[in-house]
């Protein structure tokens, strides 16, 4: 079995792109994995089926990041059904895209509400249940350290604010042996943003390697944070890009 074997973890907005390759690798690394989902309950089974293929156990939980009683909710009742938390993974995530000054007041809150608030709200419902050697991983943005073009100001802005997030829980949860981090992915082949989609050539241009990264990729960093190489790796930021940030 992997690194993570008898441990459960929580993957917020699992049923599609990263959070589901997080989720199936975390599975293959031995955890029992809880995913969330806003809409797409067959889509979040199809992930449930990838984990227990694997043979593990897999729940889906239909939780909208926007609403804090439901991410705490989703938190208590992973630990209450697969019977304990391990791994916290803060993944949900909208993609707010125009013009700052066109910004208005709904999408400023939801977009603060769906990365900021939720990914608070729900390491505090986990820092109930995790012990040590307990993971907290959120997923943030490259677009947090350099914005690279017009238009992301929010994004960027919400994303950022995972930074502090991170650093700050690193101080409060590591005399009980958790660690914190934050994985910042860049252009990642994903529905949402295909390397052969609209500006994909454009995205590729700003990396040093000349290339999008897969799901499979930062998933990949996540496991190692994760398990017990990760242990002594808090209160930071790590870039995916492909060195788009180098």
């Amino acid at each position: 079995m992997g690194d993570l074997t008898g441990r459960v973890a929580l993957v917020t907005g699992g049923s599609r792109g990263i959070g589901a390759a997080v989720a199936l690798r975390l599975a293959r690394e031995g955890a029992d994995v809880a995913v969330t989902y806003l809409a797409s309950a067959e889509r979040a089974a199809e992930v449930v089926r990838s984990i227990e293929k694997e043979g593990r156990q897999g729940l889906a939980v239909q939780a909208d990041s926007a609403d804090p009683v439901a991410v705490a909710a989703a938190v208590d009742r992973t630990a209450a059904e697969l019977g304990r938390l391990d791994v916290l993974v803060n993944n949900a995530g909208v993609f707010p895209y125009g013009p700052f000054e066109e910004v208005d007041l709904a999408e400023l809150d939801h977009t603060l509400a769906v990365h900021v608030r939720s990914a608070f709200v729900a390491a505090q419902a986990a820092s109930r249940h995790l012990g040590p050697g307990g993971r907290i991983i959120s997923i943030g943005s490259n677009l947090a350290e350099r914005v690279s073009a017009p238009g992301v100001t929010l994004y960027a802005m919400s994303k950022a604010a995972l930074t502090g997030l991170t650093r700050g829980l690193a101080r409060e949860l590591g005399p009980r042996g958790i660690t914190v981090n934050v994985v910042q992915p860049g252009s990642t082949d994903t529905d949402m943003n295909p390397a052969d989609g609209p500006g994909a050539d454009g995205q590729r241009a700003l990396t040093a390697l000349g290339s999008f990264q897969t799901a499979e990729d930062v998933a990949a960093t996540v496991a190692h944070l994760a398990g017990e190489s990760g242990r002594t790796i808090t209160g930071i930021a790590l870039l995916v890009d492909s060195g788009a940030n180098a």
